[in-house]
């Protein structure tokens, strides 16, 4: 058994040593990237997915992943606000292992499955190098420094500052509930928004808009730029015609972006260095000048109000062709007189002629669905396809027709009693049939209820105990986390588990709400777990205030957390204001705190699993809390394994996720000993950028120590006395706490007790990559020591229970 065991440790040593470097940890390219690469999301993990940064890491390009966890797009987005500004598959997503390619031949592509899903088409034709600009563009160059391809020029449903947008380009949104998607291009001379009915449907034209604040005439208009706070059209010899100013700042140097979303509008928003902030403005304005306002054939009035037209038989006319059936079976409803429809006034007539002709055309149409006729102009509109209608407070409008079987129709038709009789008969027959089976169904039902368990009888009674648990947080209905979140309008942020945003509760109090994505479990299940995640309070936890589970919306209301998470703090760019040492180990205490509570003192142990800067979360006061906690329970367990491989981040998880040795609360502890010493080192743990001695910092920080240099380790821009201890007792736990050997680590609770003072903390052994850590265990399982022997690890830190005592939560 032990010459078996020796093999394999030697076989995965000497996989580790000959490992390409690309695959131990993949090194993100900045600005540029060189023919010959091949990559996909899994081997990205390291950095999100992302392959590509601008040089000013403001955008990146690479794999983001989807609602399904096990699909990903192949995007450019906006780093900060996690804002996709550009899609190359967005209809055909790919599967953790396919690959994104840019060959010798200068052609990109995307692959799955042996077929190629998008590509630049670019083969052969001198592109020597890609490149990813600050403006977001991404651009494939010749080696003159030519354009040869670019995403700007193939845009998808989003404009970015400086993207000029010209005739034969078409943004396309994508399809809502409906099945129905928008497009705008640049047709008839000018700029059109139009619903994808066939044919397609105007509904808005820049022509028409009384925004613009500079309207020339002048020849068609061909292109269109996001110039500042406005919107530019020029004619085909670029001089500007029309201007749409949509925002009040005029800040020149703003990234501005335009999205054409599935609803229909065109917003504007503003890209800022942690944040997105939405404009007021959007096109349309009015919410009823939309197909879809409402449901197709709904009424749509000021203030988004949906209401049936009362002429209709039901609220959902038939949709089912009317050419299969006989002409004498299909007639036209008054909808009204005072309705309008969205394209009316953007298309063309059917025919000029007076009411009875327009609905004779209409009748004898098959392919007419709803037809508009215009009295006062004798016009006649007349559509195959419609979406809601446009209800007019004054009264005014167009005689509207809505076309119905003759059989949905109310009211005598004047089709005779005689034909009327089999119908009524049937109508007899097929009730009384429904009632005996009512009956029958009832019987064997109320039998089957008196042999069924108490179990099952009680699933309902279940449901109301849930509802009366002491630790259950508060339920909200979706419409009320809708409300406090104004529609889900201000994005906080997005994780593994779902997007998050702001809300504010009727007493005034903040929320922030989680949407989750992928979640697996039925609403029983889910109430259940969120009731254990709910009954957790702790000063360093975030806590739990309420949930939602209606229908298939399951939402987590939090405490709002002030100052956002710490990754924010300790990695950004503008070091004006950044967190001094006091604060920083605060922070350390506070979150070793919160895991050791959630390891030692709660009912059952609950291990973190993505321990990370992003999830621990600090209030007004910069008190740190844990976030995250529990919520893999809410997944199954295929999307949780899933999201594991394919979405960890590598940084931080240890070595015993990789080599499938058994996950403990020791696995926490590796996560927390990385972040502490970026929050030591003010960087994260691995940084390309800096030199290869310091690139990997925990392989630094060893050597460090072992070199009596702590201090070449500490924020270069922090300010700490030469006689706080703390520094270095920080770092000697940090070290302590990313042993590759589990049993070396301390438990949390450890690390607290020497944070604070209340214990020594030994110098901790000076290995800790993992090919040493195998290859030393190699070298014991041949001479017959144990992993104990050698340096021991702090006292108390040996004695923790696996996977089976551990409810495991983050991304597992």
């Amino acid at each position: 058994m032990g010459s078996w065991r020796s093999l394999y440790l030697v076989i995965i040593f000497l996989f580790f040593l000959f490992l390409p470097e690309t695959c131990i940890a993949s090194v993100q390219n900045k600005g540029q990237l060189n023919r010959g690469f091949q990559g996909s999301q899994m081997a990205w993990i390291d950095n999100n997915g992302l392959i590509l940064v601008s040089n000013s890491s403001k955008f990146a390009f690479g794999f983001n992943p989807t609602k399904d966890v096990t699909l990903f797009l192949l995007v450019a987005i906006h780093v900060s606000s996690s804002t996709i500004v550009w899609s190359a598959n967005r209809g055909s997503p790919v599967r953790y292992d396919d690959n994104f390619v840019f060959d010798e031949t200068g052609n990109a592509y995307l692959e799955s499955g042996g077929s190629t899903i998008w590509s630049t088409k670019t083969t052969n034709k001198g592109v020597s190098v890609m490149e990813l600009r600050d403006s977001g563009n991404l651009i494939l160059l010749g080696k003159d420094g030519s354009t040869i391809w670019e995403s700007f020029s193939h845009p998808v449903d989003s404009l970015l500052s400086g993207q000029n947008f010209t005739q034969g380009m078409k943004l396309v949104s994508s399809p809502n509930n409906n099945n129905l998607s928008y497009s705008l291009e640049f047709k008839s001379g000018d700029m059109l928004l139009s619903a994808s009915f066939k044919p397609p449907q105007p509904y808005w034209a820049m022509g028409k808009d009384e925004r613009r604040t500079i309207n020339q005439v002048g020849g068609n208009v061909t292109s269109a730029i996001l110039d500042g706070n406005s919107w530019k059209i020029y004619d085909q010899k670029e001089v500007l015609l029309w201007q749409f100013i949509f925002n009040d700042n005029q800040d020149e140097n703003a990234t501005r972006l335009a999205v054409l979303g599935e609803y229909g509008y065109i917003t504007f928003s503003t890209l800022q260095d942690d944040s997105i902030v939405a404009s007021q403005t959007r096109i349309p304005q009015d919410e009823c000048s939309r197909p879809a306002s409402c449901d197709p054939y709904i009424i749509c009035y000021s203030g988004n109000r949906c209401q049936c037209p009362s002429a209709l038989p039901s609220c959902k006319p038939e949709t089912a062709s009317f050419c299969n059936k006989p002409k004498d079976h299909v007639d036209l409803v008054d909808a009204g007189d005072s309705l309008g429809y969205s394209a009316l006034g953007f298309v063309s007539p059917s025919a000029k002629t007076d009411l009875n002709a327009c609905k004779t055309s209409c009748l004898g149409n098959c392919s007419c669905a709803a037809m508009f006729f215009d009295s006062s102009s004798g016009n006649c509109f007349m559509f195959n396809q419609i979406g809601s209608l446009k209800g007019s407070i004054n009264g005014a409008g167009f005689k509207s027709y809505i076309k119905v079987s003759a059989s949905q129709e109310n009211g005598d038709s004047g089709g005779g009693g005689k034909g009327r009789l089999p119908i009524i008969f049937g109508i007899v027959i097929c009730t009384g049939l429904v009632i005996l089976g009512l009956i029958y169904g009832g019987i064997r039902y109320q039998r089957r209820k008196n042999k069924l368990p108490d179990s099952a009888k009680e699933s309902s009674e279940e449901d109301n105990f849930l509802e009366g648990l002491s630790g259950m947080p508060i339920r909200f209905s979706y419409k009320e986390l809708q409300n406090a979140t104004n529609n889900f309008s201000i994005k906080l942020g997005q994780g593994g588990f779902g997007s998050v945003y702001q809300g504010v509760l009727p007493d005034g109090s903040r929320l922030a709400v989680k949407k989750l994505e992928g979640i697996g479990q039925g609403k029983k299940e889910f109430r259940a777990e969120v009731s254990i995640i709910g009954s957790i309070h702790h000063l360093h936890l975030v806590r739990l205030r309420g949930f939602c589970a209606e229908g298939t919306h399951r939402l987590l209301a939090y405490e709002y957390m002030a100052n956002g998470s710490l990754e924010k703090w300790l990695f950004k760019k503008n070091k004006e204001f950044m967190l001094d040492w006091n604060t920083r180990f605060n922070i350390a205490v506070g979150t070793a705190k919160g895991l050791a509570y959630l390891h030692e003192d709660c009912d059952v142990k609950i291990v973190h699993c993505d321990i990370k800067p992003e999830n621990v979360l600090l209030d007004d006061h910069f008190l740190a809390k844990v976030s995250d906690f529990g919520l893999a329970k809410l997944m199954t367990r295929e999307q949780s394994h899933v999201f594991t491989t394919m979405r960890g981040t590598r940084g931080y998880l240890a070595p015993e996720w990789i080599t499938n040795y058994a996950i403990s609360e020791k696995s926490d502890v590796f996560s927390y000993g990385m972040v502490l010493l970026e929050i030591i080192g003010g960087r994260k743990n691995y940084d390309p950028s800096e030199s290869s001695e310091k690139s990997h910092f925990p392989s630094y920080a060893f050597k460090m120590m072992e070199e009596g240099k702590l201090t070449d380790l500490i924020d270069r821009n922090l300010k700490v006395e030469e006689e706080d201890e703390r520094v270095s007792t920080a770092i000697k736990v940090s070290l302590w706490c990313i042993q590759d050997d589990m049993s070396l680590r301390p438990s949390m609770a450890k690390v607290v007790q020497m944070l604070e003072g209340l214990c020594q903390v030994p110098s901790p052994p000076t290995s800790s990559q993992m090919g040493t850590r195998l290859f030393s265990g190699f070298l014991k399982s041949l001479s017959g020591e144990g992993t104990s022997s050698g340096t021991s690890g702090p006292s108390d830190c040996n004695s923790d229970a696996y996977l089976s005592a551990v409810r495991l939560s983050g991304p597992r």
